[in-house]
C-alpha cells in the first residue's frame, strides 16, 4: 500500500469524524477548506442548506499584503467573525473538514473565537 493511499484514507476518516450526522434547526456549521496557498471558511445552515457568511484569503483585501499563511488565516477568521456578528450568528460548531487542528486551521479557529464566535 502506497504512502499516498494511507494519507488519503486518514484524511477521509478525519473528515467523516469531524461532521455531525444530522443537522439541527438553528444550529450552524463553520466549515473550513484550505489549499496550498489559500484558506476559506463559511458558516452554513445545514437545515435550510444555505451559506450565511463566508470569508476567504482570495478576497481583494488580502491581495497586496506580504504576510505568512498562518497570519493570513487569522485575518480571515477575524473577518468571518465580524460578518457573523452582523448576521447575529454567535454559536457554531467547527467542521475542520478532515484537516488536522494545527497550523492554519488552529489559527483561523482561535481568531474567530477571539472575534466573538463560540464553539
Amino acid at each position: 500500500m502506497g504512502i499516498l493511499k494511507v494519507k488519503k484514507e486518514q484524511y477521509l476518516r478525519r473528515k467523516k469524524r469531524s461532521k455531525k450526522s444530522f443537522p439541527i434547526e438553528g444550529e450552524y456549521r463553520l466549515c473550513v477548506y484550505k489549499s496550498a496557498k489559500h484558506i476559506e471558511a463559511q458558516i452554513i445552515d445545514d437545515f435550510s442548506q444555505n451559506t450565511i457568511v463566508a470569508a476567504s484569503s482570495k478576497e481583494k483585501v488580502y491581495n497586496g499584503k506580504k504576510i505568512n499563511k498562518t497570519e493570513l488565516a487569522s485575518l480571515v477568521g477575524e473577518s468571518l467573525a465580524e460578518r457573523a456578528k452582523s448576521k447575529k450568528v454567535i454559536s457554531v460548531y467547527f467542521d475542520r473538514n478532515g484537516f488536522k487542528y494545527h497550523g492554519r486551521i488552529k489559527s483561523l479557529a482561535d481568531a474567530s473565537r477571539k472575534g466573538g464566535l463560540k464553539f
